[in-house]
């Protein structure tokens, strides 16, 4: 049992680096998402980005000049037949997305290991349909669920598997957040569940395991609407356990009148309560590009009377992508399957489709409902 002195001295929240940094990486993207995260990620992790991509050359060659990439490629079907690249890192908007793979499959002979966005395609379908294709071509599939790599959210699962917090009992989200959405979200109808409570509902898989069923309940977000019409703009949702165990999320990005004038009050607070401890923490994302370190605050029956407040300077935007892309190749060095590989994803993305459904439907749906299908 760990002593008051270093109760929080050993939570491990980085992730597994590979011994080999230096595997040429092929990045078919060169919006935000890459150009502000990954590779930002990947440079501070001695990452070794060869080749990029993008719709547009020149919003390539951009990225490419601020990063010193050698190759930019005019379209992706020339990346992934560059015999160099080992690995493609894949950040483009998910009705591309499968093209894109079935394009990459082809090219299995030199290409191993693939890290895919989320979400892994439109709908889960189209998602068991890529790790279908993944895995006949013998290629590595990973999925970006980056916010496993928070450093609040690792430290708590260290908390949950120590056995520091006993048996789960209740776990929530928080989110009062405006997010800067992309203009691919407008043709596709989507604002909420597949591209911020994603996150959240991927964490909650990783944290507690897969839940029974879910109930969402979602309304229109009224600075959004202005934009694009959409149903999933402030979405709430309860997760059921087998075991007893309740997780909910509000996701509101709405948040009040912070954009019209109004004073703001926005953040991401979660908590997880258990039989022999409690853990509650933030996430230091909404402050972006801001660096606000997530945070964590523990207390736990082994030690009476205290709480514990460890913390670190990494940030979820955008040091938690080095997570995904190490493991991704980790595994292919240890050839095992990796952490957020995309065969586990698709619990997650049925658990998405399970909130749309239950929206449509208004009613609590089994997960196994859409696996089944």
């Amino acid at each position: 049992m760990s002593t008051p002195a270093d109760a929080s001295a050993d939570l491990n929240f980085r992730a597994e680096l590979p011994e080999r940094n230096d595997v040429p990486i092929g990045c078919i993207g060169a919006g935000f998402i890459m150009a502000d995260c990954h590779l930002v990620a990947y440079r501070e992790a001695g990452f070794n980005p060869v080749a990029i991509t993008s719709r547009n050359r020149s919003t390539a060659q951009a990225v490419a000049d601020r990063y010193a990439i050698p190759k930019v490629y005019d379209h992706y079907e020339e990346l992934l037949a560059d015999p160099a690249i080992e690995v493609v890192d894949i950040a483009v908007p998910p009705d591309i997305q499968l093209d894109v793979v079935k394009a990459a499959v082809r090219q299995a002979g030199h290409l191993k290991g693939i890290l895919a966005q989320k979400p892994l395609g439109v709908d889960h379908a189209q998602a068991v349909e890529i790790v279908r294709l993944c895995k006949d071509a013998g290629i590595t599939l990973a999925v970006n669920q980056n916010m496993r790599y928070d450093q609040s959210i690792r430290a708590c699962r260290h908390l949950l598997d120590r056995g520091d917090l006993g048996e789960p009992v209740f776990a929530s989200i928080d989110m009062r957040a405006i997010p800067h959405w992309m203009p691919w979200q407008e043709r596709l109808g989507w604002v909420t569940l597949r591209i911020m409570s994603i996150h959240h509902l991927d964490t909650f898989r990783f944290l507690f395991g897969d839940p029974t069923r879910v109930f969402c309940s979602v309304r229109k977000d009224p600075r959004t609407a202005k934009k694009f019409d959409h149903d999933d703009g402030i979405c709430l949702y309860i997760l059921e356990y087998e075991n007893g165990l309740r997780a909910s999320s509000w996701d509101d990005v709405w948040t009040g009148p912070a954009l019209e004038g109004s004073e703001s009050d926005i953040g991401i607070n979660w908590r997880v309560e258990g039989t022999e401890g409690l853990a509650k923490g933030t996430i230091g994302w909404p402050s972006y590009p801001d660096r606000t370190p997530s945070t964590l605050d523990f207390t736990t029956t082994r030690h009476p009377g205290r709480w514990f407040q460890p913390r670190w300077q990494d940030v979820w935007f955008p040091d938690a992508f080095v997570g995904p892309m190490a493991q991704l190749l980790v595994a292919l060095e240890t050839n095992t399957e990796p952490e957020i590989s995309g065969q586990e994803n698709l619990g997650t993305m049925a658990l998405v489709e399970a909130c749309y459904r239950s929206v449509a439907e208004h009613r609590a749906v089994e997960i196994a409902e859409i696996c089944e299908e």
